[in-house]
C-alpha cells in the first residue's frame, strides 16, 4: 500500500517542494515571482500570470493539505513551536533582530516546514499511532 512506503526521504521531498514554492513566490534575494512582478513594465504579461496561477495551485494544495491534516489547532501549535524556537535563538543572541534578511529567510523556512509537516502529517501520524486518516470515501 502507498502509506507504508513513507519514510524520511518522503518527508524531505515534500519539504523541499514547499521550500521551492515559498522561495519562488518571495525571498529577499530579489529572484522570485514577487520581484519579477515588481520589476515588470507590463504587469499583464501572460508569463507572469501563468507563473502566478501555477504558484496559486501549489499554495492551495499545500495549505489545504496542511489545514486538513493538522487542523487549525495543530497548525497554530506548529507555528508556536517554531516561533518559540526563533525566540530562543534571539534570546540567546544566536541571531539578531537587526538582521532582517536572516529573519526573513528563517520565517520562509518555517513556513515551508509547517507546510511540509502538514502535507506529511497523515503519514507521520499513521507511523506513530497506527491510526489512519481517511477524508475521502467512495460513494455509489
Amino acid at each position: 500500500m502507498a502509506y507504508s512506503s513513507f519514510n524520511f526521504s518522503s518527508f524531505m521531498i515534500r519539504w523541499v517542494l514547499a521550500l521551492v514554492l515559498v522561495f519562488a513566490t518571495y525571498n529577499p534575494s530579489g529572484y522570485s515571482w514577487y520581484h519579477w512582478l515588481q520589476g515588470a513594465e507590463n504587469k499583464l504579461n501572460p508569463m507572469i500570470a501563468l507563473a502566478a496561477v501555477a504558484l496559486i495551485i501549489g499554495w492551495v494544495i499545500y495549505l489545504r493539505a496542511t489545514t486538513r491534516s493538522l487542523g487549525v489547532v495543530g497548525t497554530v501549535l506548529a507555528v508556536a513551536f517554531f516561533g518559540t524556537l526563533v525566540w530562543a535563538l534571539v534570546y540567546y543572541n544566536l541571531i539578531s533582530l537587526d538582521n532582517t534578511t536572516l529573519l526573513t529567510y528563517i520565517v520562509l523556512v518555517i513556513l515551508s516546514a509547517v507546510m511540509g509537516i502538514g502535507l506529511s502529517w497523515s503519514h507521520i501520524r499513521r507511523r506513530l499511532s497506527g491510526q489512519l486518516d481517511v477524508d475521502d470515501r467512495d460513494e455509489e
